[in-house]
């Protein structure tokens, strides 16, 4: 069986683990985090561990299967960074809200939306892997959805206020996506006091089970996809 390290790279942490280990290991990251200190810390904090194979969850837009952007909650250098390389193993590199998306899908057509430091987003549609920028798009006065229920407009709003454009936030993007399944995912899900009609909690555990996934036969096709675009 194969080993996966799965690598959860966050605005605040970056948490790692493998399938036979329920525990997730994790460091500080933040806005001056470059690409080979991840590796460093990512390695140090895997100590003991054995794995075959790498796959990161990465808070940044992908074409080709390499970061096009670099992240905004992190330090520079992520879209030139040899990822495999400085590992020494293969490696799949996936948008990290894809990656928890991968590991919250059951059946058909899932929206996973992220409540992060930002907003995430990603629509899985029988297991094609559909990335979504959704975050920047407008929204009110000038600012965008992120603005509003990402961790800036919780701050900004007050958590009443904050829940009430989720939920508005929620309605929208499910009348004009029509998804079977919406799943709201990220660390400030449980800021919310009750989930937007419709939706199920997801689980930030489920960026491991997602990066495992991605090493598994029946989802090789839809990484491919991925990859190729």
């Amino acid at each position: 069986m194969t080993s996966v390290l799965a690598i959860d790279i966050g605005g605040t942490h970056v948490k790692v683990r493998i399938p036979s280990d329920p525990d997730k290991r994790e460091f500080e990251s933040g806005p001056t985090l470059t690409p080979q200190q991840m590796v460093d810390g990512v390695k140090a904090a895997a100590k003991g561990w054995s794995y075959d194979c790498v796959s990161i969850g990465i808070p940044a837009p992908l074409a080709k299967g390499v970061p096009v952007k670099e992240p905004s909650n992190l330090g520079p250098g992520w879209t030139a960074f040899d990822y495999g390389a400085a590992f020494g193993k293969p490696t799949k590199i996936i948008n990290d809200a894809a990656m928890q998306a991968v590991g919250s899908h059951k059946s058909g057509r899932m929206l996973f939306l992220g409540l992060g430091t930002g907003l995430g987003s990603c629509m899985i549609a029988d297991r094609v892997i559909l990335p979504l920028e959704l975050a920047h798009m407008p929204y009110r006065k000038d600012r965008t959805f992120e603005d509003y229920v990402g961790l800036r407009g919780l701050k900004r709003l007050g958590k009443r206020r904050w829940r009430k454009h989720v939920d508005t936030v929620v309605g929208i993007l499910r009348a004009a996506l029509l998804p079977d399944d919406v799943v709201i995912g990220g660390g400030n899900v449980k800021n919310l006091k009750d989930l937007p009609e419709g939706c199920r909690a997801g689980d930030n555990a489920n960026a491991f089970i997602g990066g495992f996934r991605l090493w598994e036969p029946e989802w090789s096709n839809s990484v491919e996809l991925y990859h190729s675009r």
